[in-house]
């Protein structure tokens, strides 16, 4: 009996463990940003898989309607293949941040891997924009200790979400907009998408409009849309 309930034990363990790996809002493997207490009147908005042809230029051109700034989590090789994407985020006053080369799953990294994913991005960044900020955060959120280890040697700084619109499977604008409503409670963190891992110049229109009626709706709330670094002075 005894050697069913560790069984047991050890399962339900490495379940956690597993879900802790992935889980944004998780901190058993070090320490990651996941946005202000509950309550809080100021909101992130941040952004992965650009640049993006043609949809983060009009990204660009719906937070400047609204005078929001935003935080964008780029993949290395996309900078490199457009660069002038990237400086036009930089330019109008964006966050750029790493989101490492390639897009791996990082958990399946080795060391080196890691390494040289997050390094590759850095490179790519800096020929594109120049100085930026020390943001990462991992594709679809995967991370082990070792990974953010890797990420503090390279003096990065993790950074997660606690709301998620869920726009990745290309659904209509009112569905990822009641999926970061059902979460919101102030202080947030919200993960959106302008690009797609899986190919350059994915369709994310309904994000744009998504992203116009959720600024619209949550400012004429009171609430004031920041940067990551912004969000990070007042944590």
């Amino acid at each position: 009996m005894l050697g069913v309930l560790a069984s047991a034990a050890g399962l339900a363990l490495a379940g956690a463990a597993g879900y802790q790996s992935m889980a944004p809002t998780g901190q058993w493997y070090g320490r990651t940003f996941v946005g202000l207490p509950p309550g809080a009147r100021k909101l992130a908005l941040t952004y992965d898989d650009g640049p993006n042809d043609p949809h983060t230029l009009r990204l660009l051109e719906v937070l400047a309607k609204h005078q929001v700034h935003a935080t964008f989590f780029l993949i290395g090789r996309y900078v490199k293949q457009r660069p002038d994407i990237a400086r036009a985020i930089t330019d109008a006053g964006h966050v750029t941040g790493n989101h490492t080369f390639s897009h791996p799953n990082l958990i399946l990294a080795s060391a080196a891997q890691a390494r040289a994913e997050l390094q590759k991005c850095e490179q790519a960044l800096y020929d594109a924009v120049g100085e930026h900020s020390k943001l990462f955060r991992p594709p679809f959120g995967g991370r082990r200790p070792a990974t953010l280890r890797m990420a503090h040697r390279l003096e990065l700084l993790p950074v997660m979400w606690n709301v998620a619109g869920w726009d990745w499977r290309g659904k209509p604008a009112e569905y990822v907009e009641q999926k970061v409503r059902q979460k919101m409670r102030g202080g947030d963190v919200i993960l959106l998408h302008d690009g797609s891992h899986a190919e350059f110049g994915a369709d994310r229109s309904q994000t744009l409009l998504a992203t116009d009626r959720l600024i619209a709706r949550y400012k004429a709330e009171g609430y004031e849309f920041v940067t990551i670094p912004e969000m990070m002075t007042k944590a």
